[in-house]
């Protein structure tokens, strides 16, 4: 009976640890809310009269407040409290969607995409955050795991099916989808009360930061960040311009079934595979995935007005392999790279670089494409993302297997 404890304790997954299903009910219904809307904010700009350009513009701006409000993040909890700091975060993700049915006009989109993005930067840092306060560091690749597939399943579900649900069954019913961070607030208290109510550490000891500590912190995270860009532009501009680099509905749905559905898969397998492995083993494979799907991808759309189907699937599902696979792998390096007491600044760090690459990606490929074709702008990609392979042969602490394989 002296092992019963041991038993039980082992039969406990991550998912059900505490304060988890909270995390990952929350992080359901925000991503629910803002995954709906990435590719149909865009669209309902173009009913507006907005090019393709101004489309892109509508998620650049998302991210770039995103990545506004990540920066802000640690301090917002530390002075504000995680409760606030949630709550506010659902209310602003939320509401945005139904004023978007006052006006499809660029200008009103494109603010209502900002303050979508302020409240999107503060679930996506206190998220991965709460995954580093609630589960320890040898089970941190898992947690990632589950967080990452609570994040992937909605994205899967609705960036595929929502341009057809808005042009099928009108732009309303998005928007009402879109309101579903609201519900996220009750998860969010839960969630809170857990963690404000935490025991200080030795990692919420306030300490003087000097411009030595802050480059101490910052600079090993510059890696994961960078290499996240690198596919997250990938990821960004072919959900935001899917619907409208191909003349085939079904494709497009198909296309958008595989890129989020493959990508939630890996983000969620690559999880234990780093726990027993380390990263390493897998960042450069996927970077050339990468490459190789976005080249596909602009093969398919290569001809103005036609789709080719087979190269259009092989490209988005390759690139839904690497884009939910590198998310995984980078976040566990960013933990991995810092202190505990450091984990809020390595959330916002890695959010940053996962964010900034989706709003990238949508502008450039929104910008080249006005100028020459979706063909060359994905091409462009392709190179920018291989532009990132040396940094996923670089090896830092945290990236070796974290517990013995046998």
């Amino acid at each position: 009976m002296r092992n019963a404890p041991a038993k039980s304790a082992a039969r406990e997954t991550v998912r059900n640890a505490p304060g988890m299903p909270a995390l990952l009910l929350l992080t359901a219904t925000g991503f629910s809310g803002f995954a709906v809307l990435l590719p149909t904010a865009p669209l309902w700009a173009v009913r507006g009269g907005a090019d393709a350009a101004g489309a892109g513009s509508v998620n650049a701006v998302l991210m770039l407040c995103t990545v506004f409000a990540q920066s802000l993040v640690p301090t917002a909890i530390r002075r504000l409290g995680w409760r606030t700091t949630l709550v506010c975060g659902m209310v602003l993700l939320g509401v945005p969607s139904l004023l978007h049915l006052l006006s499809a006009q660029l200008g009103v989109v494109l603010a209502l995409a900002a303050v979508r993005g302020l409240g999107f930067g503060v679930l996506t840092v206190c998220g991965a955050g709460a995954v580093a306060e609630l589960v320890e560091p040898a089970r941190r690749g898992q947690a990632i795991g589950a967080y990452g597939l609570a994040i992937a399943g909605p994205q899967f579900i609705l960036v595929s099916t929502a341009p057809w649900a808005a042009q099928s069954l009108g732009f309303g019913i998005v928007f009402a989808v879109g309101a579903l961070p609201l519900l996220g607030v009750v998860p969010a208290l839960r969630l809170a009360r857990r963690l404000d109510a935490r025991p200080a550490g030795p990692e919420d000891v306030p300490h003087q930061d000097t411009g030595r500590d802050r480059r101490a912190t910052y600079l090993p995270l510059l890696r994961p960040m960078l290499l996240l860009l690198g596919v997250t532009t990938a990821g960004g501009a072919l959900i935001t311009f899917a619907p409208q680099m191909s003349d085939d509905p079904t494709a497009t749905l198909a296309g958008l079934l595989l890129l989020t559905g493959t990508a939630a898969l890996a983000r969620w397998r690559f999880g234990a595979l780093a726990d027993r492995y380390g990263t390493r083993p897998f960042r450069w494979p996927l970077v050339i995935v990468t490459a190789v799907g976005l080249t596909l991808t602009a093969w398919a759309v290569a001809t103005e007005g036609t789709t080719d189907l087979v190269p259009l699937l092989a490209g988005t599902a390759l690139v839904g392999v690497s884009y939910g696979g590198l998310q995984n792998l980078t976040l566990v390096d960013a933990f991995a790279a810092v202190d505990n007491r450091s984990s809020g600044i390595a959330s916002a760090v890695w959010n940053v670089g996962f964010d900034a690459g989706t709003g990238v990606g949508a502008l450039l490929v929104g910008y080249l494409a006005t100028g020459t074709s979706f063909s060359v702008a994905l091409m462009a990609m392709a190179a920018l993302s291989l532009a990132t392979l040396p940094l996923a042969f670089a090896g830092r602490r945290g990236t070796g297997p974290r517990r013995p394989t046998g």
